[in-house]
């Protein structure tokens, strides 16, 4: 990923840069996404997000009924999940601003 935005900013986009990481398709009973998870977060530090988004089957069904999930079903994990992602989005971005 990160030599795909380098190759990118190089060539199209002088001015990309990542503002945050979203670790998606988590399963917290799983060691390698444990380990995953602790390996980018430490590589990457501040830019990835606090928030982690579950697998989640109702995630996966959602756009087989042409629906977004927080449509599709508002209270399951994963759109839980993402309602936290998107107020951890906007505070960072305030805090940019902001600095």
């Amino acid at each position: 990923m990160l030599k795909t935005v380098e190759q990118v900013k190089n060539t199209l986009n002088p001015a990309l840069s990542i503002h945050g990481i979203v670790l998606t398709m988590y399963d917290s009973r799983n060691n390698l996404a444990n380990q995953v998870v602790a390996d980018v977060r430490q590589f990457m530090g501040r830019k990835v997000y606090d928030t982690v988004i579950p697998r989640n089957v109702r995630i996966s069904e959602a756009p087989s009924y042409g629906k977004p999930v927080l449509v599709y079903d508002l209270k399951c994990v994963g759109s839980e999940s993402y309602l936290r992602l998107a107020t951890e989005i906007i505070q960072r971005e305030k805090e940019l601003k902001a600095g």
